[in-house]
């Protein structure tokens, strides 16, 4: 059985001399990651136990003075293997950029995952990748991380060749929570599907967001009383139907809000839609990127008898949203540069 480590919800952070290095797919590795730290893994989420990887690196990083740089791959595996079943993804690949940075990393690393990524060796990954592209000095990885093909790549292979090949290697064990529970990108997923977003916050040290763009709506809130902000969530998001607490960033500011997410039963019914109402702002933003916070559930998705029900009921949401705001404060460093 892994021992768990438990840490702060803040890792060491090593603020970076450079502007932050984002190396998207199919793109060269600059020389800037040589001599580097280097994390590797999928990290969807960016959680806790990540977080105590990313720390790990960190520290290591600042002991050596070299920058600290994280790998990860894109599409998600099981989005390769199983594209009938994909996964919920907590993060893209924007999201754990924005996260990577916010852990203090000097930049992420970005490789394409198809079938002949998935199928090369475990000696070809360490010899072409993390040696000859990357050049790395020292590399830092979860318990369970396996790579190569047939997940040949274990922890201790990536050890003994680090020993043959001249770079440091560290494996970083499970990490568990106050409660003693693992941290796992799963158990986020499960949180957020029942609507639990404190409990996936409290995995995650930080609260749960989404990323998009505002697009033009039925204008049925605007109709109502309470104008929407819309925007459209990925395919495979599977947050439970329901209406939250949110705070909503547009550029440096943030405004609090309501918002309503799922299939609009007394309307259309038709594809999941992100609706928020923001409380103190006014303006157009239609075509904006922006960024939502989820801080609380407050109920899940219905339908009423009437229009005046529902409006009723969205002055009692807003009033609850409010509250649920008012006493928030962050959870981390983390959480602090997303929402506050």
């Amino acid at each position: 059985m892994n021992r768990m480590t438990h840490s702060p919800a803040d890792p060491l952070a090593v603020q970076p001399a450079q502007p932050y290095l984002h190396v998207p797919p199919d793109t060269p590795i600059p020389a800037a990651t040589r001599g580097c730290v280097l994390a590797i893994g999928n990290f969807d989420g960016v959680h806790r136990g990540h977080q105590a990887v990313l720390g790990e690196g960190l520290a290591i990083a600042e002991r050596l003075a070299v920058p600290m740089f994280a790998l990860t791959f894109e599409p998600h595996p099981r989005t390769l293997f199983a594209p009938d079943n994909p996964v919920f993804r907590l993060t893209g690949e924007s999201e754990k950029a924005r996260l990577f940075e916010a852990v203090g990393l000097n930049g992420d690393i970005v490789r394409t995952f198809d079938r002949g990524f998935a199928g090369q060796s475990a000696d070809a990954f360490v010899d072409d990748i993390l040696c000859a592209q990357i050049g790395i000095r020292h590399v830092v990885i979860g318990f369970d991380f396996h790579f190569g093909k047939n997940r040949q790549g274990s922890p201790d292979f990536l050890r003994t060749k680090g020993a043959e090949t001249g770079f440091g290697a560290t494996i970083v064990e499970a990490f568990g929570d106050e409660a003693g529970d693992v941290v796992s990108s799963s158990h986020v997923r499960r949180h957020l599907v029942e609507g639990e977003v404190a409990d996936a916050a409290g995995q995650l040290g930080y609260r749960w967001f989404v990323d998009g763009t505002i697009i033009h709506g039925e204008k049925r809130g605007r109709d109502l009383g309470y104008p929407t902000a819309n925007m459209q969530l990925a395919a495979d998001c599977a947050l439970k139907h329901g209406v939250y607490a949110v705070r909503m960033k547009i550029g440096d500011a943030h405004y609090d809000g309501v918002a309503s997410y799922g299939r609009r039963p007394m309307f259309d019914n038709g594809r999941p839609l992100f609706e928020t109402y923001l409380f103190d702002f006014t303006g157009d933003l239609y075509g904006q990127s922006v960024s939502v916070g989820l801080f609380g559930f407050l109920r899940g998705e219905e339908t009423f008898d009437s229009a005046d029900a529902l409006v009723a009921q969205m002055g009692r949401d807003s009033a609850e949203a409010r509250a649920v705001l008012s006493a928030a404060t962050p959870l981390s460093a983390i959480d602090a540069s997303l929402h506050f």
